[in-house]
């Protein structure tokens, strides 16, 4: 696989790869993407959702699944976030093609932040795949050298950050089967979010139980795709959420 370290418009990298012409995150903003996205309506929805009345977080500990480790900015700024919210995180990622490290010490996403949050970035990096690896008293990482077709859950999960290419792109990821193996796999009141929002993704997730909402999506991109499994979750529900 051929990769170029591309700028996007919010000044952060991606990685292009020429075979599929496809960028590791949006054009338009590889960071702001990943934060939007999986930390804002992924981790911190979830959080927020588990508040009680007097709006005090229940959440001490949550567990995460990631189809697509790739560069690992979603996994680093989840565990940045965590950090600063003392919320201990399991954390578990899918990769069927490992980065290098000559490769990742080309991206710029360590370039403005402490020299704390930038050893985090390349320890989760050169964490040994296939292991579970205590990154710190509040993070717990394992990453899957394997493929969603192959994977056999032996945990379940509260959110599922769901980053594949796009489905025009690697179409075999985005299947019925596939997306019913991770309803499965999630805990009740658990969500799956993702970046895209198409119309066969949304009434794959409906007919799976998923209740599915379609948000505004991040800069430059009119919507996304968030998932919930409720405890009433049937197939065929849907709703649209213009504040997210």
């Amino acid at each position: 696989m051929s990769l170029e370290v591309h700028l996007t418009k919010d000044l952060s990298h991606t990685l292009y790869v020429t075979e599929l012409d496809e960028t590791y995150h949006s054009r338009n903003g590889a960071l702001e993407e990943a934060l939007y996205v999986y930390i804002g309506k992924g981790l911190l929805d979830f959080i927020n959702h588990s508040k009680t009345e007097n709006n005090r977080s229940q959440t001490k500990e949550i567990s995460i699944l990631e189809i697509g480790y790739g560069t690992g900015l979603n996994t680093w700024l989840t565990a940045m976030e965590c950090a600063k919210l003392n919320i201990k995180c399991n954390y578990t990622s899918l990769e069927t093609v490992p980065l290098p490290l000559e490769l990742i010490n080309q991206l710029n996403y360590t370039d403005n932040v402490t020299e704390l949050n930038k050893e985090l970035f390349f320890q989760l990096h050169e964490s040994a795949w296939n292991s579970t690896i205590e990154v710190s008293n509040n993070f717990t990482l394992q990453k899957i050298h394997t493929s969603l077709q192959n994977l056999i859950p032996k945990t379940s999960f509260d959110i599922i950050y769901f980053d594949a290419f796009a489905p025009e792109k690697q179409p075999e990821l985005w299947t019925k089967e596939l997306f019913q193996k991770l309803f499965d796999c999630l805990n009740t009141n658990g969500s799956i979010v993702t970046y895209s929002s198409k119309g066969e993704v949304k009434r794959i997730w409906k007919e799976i139980g998923f209740t599915v909402e379609r948000l505004p999506g991040p800069p430059m991109k009119r919507h996304m795709l968030r998932g919930r499994k409720t405890a009433k979750s049937t197939p065929n529900q849907y709703t649209e959420n213009t504040h997210g």
